[in-house]
């Protein structure tokens, strides 16, 4: 990629090997001190992360004191540890033990969507263990398809889509999308994409998101409307009293033909899951950052 160099590349994969190599040998308890660690030490690495997450949590929950912002942003980076110990281990996480990490919760309404024969596509966000949630679901259920934007580094890149697939998942490259996920859909087969990330005005559609203009990709509600699939919002969400994950299905999302309407209630979906569990979505992420035309920069 312009710009890189393999030395950057080279440095950056074996800071990641190691990070991912510690937290897979350590046992599970001294490994989530250590992730903890990891993570303290990129929020103050990168300060500019933290400065994001209180300008989008004053602007979205305006009503939080400051103390309850900052603790909300620590609970993210509590929340990255977590998730990088999950994924950490995935290669000794099989079905014998993965109910000692996630357990579902609604799993018939992706029973009855997948009994419609048109396919199933997982509405899901930066929200909770959103790894961990896809490669559990193929041990748990059957394989699925994941969409996901390459990494600049390519060799950080080609390790994560190791650790994605190890459980038989299929990746699907976000610059062909379209077609791997229709051709998913029409064999009656499931895809999960992250929709709630910002997007560029040349192909996004602006939502009602924590009541501010959000810029929202209506791809995935095209696509459902297009193919007859269900489109289900699903997330895994820590819980402290079991100590492990759940994998909660929600009902299907009433797809209509309109783009704009049907992105919008997408959205809406994913609001009021984040609303249950603010300290578990990533609020470090510019999610604002595309305006209306003639509205001022957020960031």
């Amino acid at each position: 990629m312009p710009g890189r160099s393999v030395f950057r590349d080279s440095v950056e994969y074996a800071l990641a090997s190691i990070v991912l190599k510690s937290l897979a040998c350590l046992p599970r308890w001294p490994a989530e001190r250590l992730a903890r660690g990891y993570a303290r030490l990129l929020d103050l690495a990168l300060p500019r992360l933290r400065r994001v997450a209180r300008r989008n949590l004053s602007m979205a929950m305006p009503r939080l004191s400051d103390g309850q912002r900052e603790r909300v942003i620590d609970g993210v980076f509590r929340s990255i540890a977590r998730l990088l110990v999950a994924f950490a281990r995935f290669p000794r996480i099989g079905r014998e033990n993965v109910s000692e990490w996630i357990r579902y919760e609604g799993f018939d309404h992706f029973e009855e969507a997948l009994g419609r024969g048109k396919g199933v596509l997982f509405a899901t966000a930066h929200l909770g263990n959103w790894e961990l949630s896809a490669f559990a679901h193929a041990l748990m259920a059957a394989p699925m398809h994941v969409v996901v934007r390459p990494l600049d580094n390519p060799k950080i890149d080609a390790l994560v889509s190791s650790y994605r697939k190890a459980s038989g998942n299929h990746v699907i490259q976000k610059k062909d999308f379209a077609r791997g996920i229709l051709k998913a859909l029409s064999a009656n087969e499931a895809v999960g994409i992250l929709i709630d990330q910002n997007t560029g005005l040349e192909e996004g559609v602006f939502v009602d998101f924590f009541g501010i203009p959000a810029c929202a990709n209506p791809g995935i509600a095209r696509l459902a409307a297009h193919s007859g699939a269900a489109v289900i919002p699903g997330f895994a969400l820590w819980s402290e009293v079991e100590r492990r994950y759940v994998l909660r299905f929600y009902p299907p999302v009433e797809i209509t033909g309109d783009p704009a309407a049907d992105t919008q209630r997408l959205q809406s979906s994913i609001e009021a899951v984040i609303r249950e569990h603010p300290d578990q979505w990533l609020w470090i992420h510019r999610r604002w950052k595309t305006r209306p035309e003639g509205a001022p920069a957020l960031y």
